[in-house]
């Protein structure tokens, strides 16, 4: 077999250097690909596990809606909501929503029911309450009957439920209302409810036109 000349295995050289650079050059870049892929995969999966932990530590309530809205019944919202976002949370009002009795900044706590007078409701309560004050017979009238003859909740008689029809009335303060009144006597005044932990100014508010004593 002859000897292969100078040029020739120059030549064998660098083609054989130029296929080793190609090689390498296209290992490189292919594993490079792969590592971006692989870390951009990564990243995404952190920042989706930071979303999915976010909403499962988000605190959430379940309140219980009724009278003027869309939608009564029970409905999820986030903690430290107001009746307000209820509201919204039920598919709003209906038309005969009367919304100038109801305080729609007011916090709402678990568990609690929320009642949206209507407005002939209001009107109705209105009529006959002048009608117990001014008709005749009004001062012989007995213990009860004006929760019974005028549509107001007594809450000097008034149970645990009856209590609760109240907005912003849940079972803890309807509780806290009954164990007031056993323990300091009756309501002389529909304002003396403020003197039970937990209703202040704006709840009292939300409910003053729905109370008697």
């Amino acid at each position: 077999m002859e000897m292969l000349s100078k040029k020739q295995r120059i030549l064998i050289i660098i083609g054989i250097t130029a296929i080793i650079l190609f090689v390498g050059y296209y290992y490189i870049n292919s594993t490079k690909d792969l590592y971006n892929y692989e870390e951009f995969e990564t990243s995404e999966d952190i920042e989706e596990g930071e979303n999915t932990e976010k909403e499962e530590t988000e605190e959430t309530i379940i309140v219980h809606v009724a009278g003027a809205v869309v939608n009564q019944g029970i409905v999820k919202i986030k903690k430290n909501s107001r009746i307000d976002d209820v509201i919204k949370a039920a598919g709003g009002t209906t038309e005969e929503a009367d919304l100038n009795n109801v305080n729609l900044a007011y916090t709402v706590e678990d568990g609690q029911k929320i009642y949206i007078p209507s407005k002939s409701e209001i009107i109705q309560n209105s009529e006959k309450l002048e009608t117990v004050t001014e008709g005749p017979g009004s001062a012989n009238m007995e213990e009860g009957d004006n929760e019974k003859d005028i549509g107001l909740i007594n809450i000097n008689t008034a149970n645990k439920a009856k209590l609760q029809e109240l907005p912003g009335i849940g079972e803890a303060t309807a509780l806290k209302i009954i164990d007031y009144r056993e323990e300091n006597g009756k309501f002389k005044t529909i304002e003396d409810i403020k003197n039970v932990s937990g209703i202040g100014d704006s709840k009292y508010e939300s409910i003053k036109d729905l109370i008697c004593v």
